[in-house]
């Protein structure tokens, strides 16, 4: 029988965490909650289960918590965090070190659409509050979207946009085929959040799709 090689579709590593992206995460995460200021760990392979193992080498080769370990329908998610940027550049090392790879072996992350819709309406923002896990949607404001692929990397993109701009963060979806970021704010600070987001998503090097 033959194994898989694990490939790694996403693998980021995010320095202060911003307050609103902290707070997202602490109410959406599974395992131990991350603080505003904390370095995580971000990945996403395939197989899915290859996350368990990643995670086990991850934890015994540094001083960190497990935020989140998700298998869904094709890859698998991780997120690990600490106070401390040194144990979380240890875990990613000793993950690296393990699949003798580099983070040039990752796949680098493509922007796949932005959208900027202004003074929202009423019934719109409704139907996206329904299910966003983030701050409420109100009508008047406006909307920014990014969707980028993989989708772990639009983490990348939540934590600079909140750092560049006075933005509310209305949902991110960070598993599956397809990541997707929601803000909020005046059509100016979105506006600048969205320009520091995608230019975060295009500085990020890896190895083509």
């Amino acid at each position: 029988m033959t194994t898989q090689r694990t490939v790694l579709r996403a693998f980021l590593q995010i320095d202060r965490l911003q307050p609103k992206f902290a707070a997202y995460n602490g109410a959406t995460v599974q395992g131990s909650i991350p603080l505003a200021g904390d370095t995580v760990l971000i990945g996403e392979l395939a197989p899915g289960n290859d996350v368990f193992r990643l995670i086990d080498i991850a934890l015994k080769a540094a001083t960190i918590e497990a935020t989140s370990q998700i298998v869904e329908r094709e890859f698998g998610f991780f997120i690990l965090r600490s106070p401390v940027n040194a144990e979380i550049s240890a875990a990613r090392d000793a993950i690296l070190d393990h699949l003798g790879m580099s983070m040039a072996d990752r796949i680098r992350p493509t922007v796949e659409s932005t959208q900027i819709i202004t003074s929202v309406e009423p019934y719109q923002a409704q139907l996206l509050n329904k299910w966003r896990k983030g701050s409420m949607l109100v009508p008047g404001q406006t909307l920014g979207i990014i969707e980028c692929a993989p989708a772990a990397y639009i983490s990348i993109a939540a934590n600079e946009a909140e750092k560049s701009a006075t933005i509310d963060i209305v949902e991110v979806r960070a598993v599956g085929r397809f990541g997707r970021f929601f803000m909020s704010g005046s059509e100016s600070e979105v506006e600048t959040a969205m320009s520091a987001a995608v230019t975060a998503l295009a500085a990020t090097e890896g190895r083509a799709p």
